[in-house]
């Protein structure tokens, strides 16, 4: 108990190291999200109601995906973007970009299949509206993803949860160095095994505190959408 206090106390004293990390995961779970979303809703809709061949094949590929191991990924986006690899001259390695890199190939496949399987309730009528209306490709993508908006805001914020969350990847290629490439996850694993378990705890209760809002909004979201059904 006077750990767990301790820890509230260090928060409400706004702990600069603590605010930095706190920063740092925000920042980067914010950027690998909405690219994720950009890339991973409108491919979605493309696989589950484009007509076009290898269709079943990508689809298969998105859902293998959705297994990958973080640290698999870690090591992928590590040996292309090391000094001997084909992006070494960028120079990204040990940055927040590069862990913004990572966590995109990580959660485009969790957004990619989510999204299909959201479109593909409501595909048919929708489908029958655009061709009833004449819409163009675009624009009958436009017509799901806006049919959809509160179902797919569900979507985003699972995989913010899912960014936010994890640990492997982004301690491989950013290198979980302090002021600058340290985020929640890592700082947690960190300092535990250093034994400051009161900063770990501070960070723990933030991030716990997220985690709850963004599955309690997904939640809301999600009942909303049935009840709008």
């Amino acid at each position: 108990m006077d750990k767990i206090l301790e820890a509230v106390n260090m928060l409400l004293a706004m702990d600069k190291e603590l605010i930095h990390i706190i920063g740092v995961t925000l920042r980067m779970s914010f950027f690998s999200t909405l690219i994720s979303c950009i890339i991973g809703m409108p491919m979605g809709v493309i696989l589950e109601k484009g007509r076009f061949r290898g269709r079943q094949l990508l689809k298969k590929i998105s859902s293998t995906l959705m297994g990958l191991p973080p640290v698999a990924a870690g090591l992928i986006v590590y040996m292309l973007f090391t000094k001997y690899g084909i992006f070494g001259s960028l120079g990204l390695l040990f940055t927040v970009e590069i862990m913004v890199v990572a966590q995109v190939i990580l959660i485009t496949p969790v957004v990619t299949c989510l999204t299909s399987s959201v479109v593909s309730v409501s595909g048919k009528n929708l489908r029958e509206t655009a061709r009833g209306l004449s819409l163009s490709r675009k624009k009958t993508m436009g017509l799901f993803l806006y049919h959809n908006r509160k179902a797919l805001l569900s979507v985003l914020l699972t995989a913010f949860g899912r960014s936010i969350a994890e640990v492997g990847a982004v301690s491989l290629v950013g290198g979980n160095i302090q002021w600058k490439t340290r985020v929640m996850t890592t700082a947690i694993l960190l300092e535990t095994n250093k034994g400051k378990f009161t900063f770990a705890l501070a960070l723990g209760i933030v991030l716990l505190l997220i985690s709850l809002t963004v599955n309690v909004l997904a939640s809301l979201l999600t009942k909303g959408d049935k009840t709008d059904d």
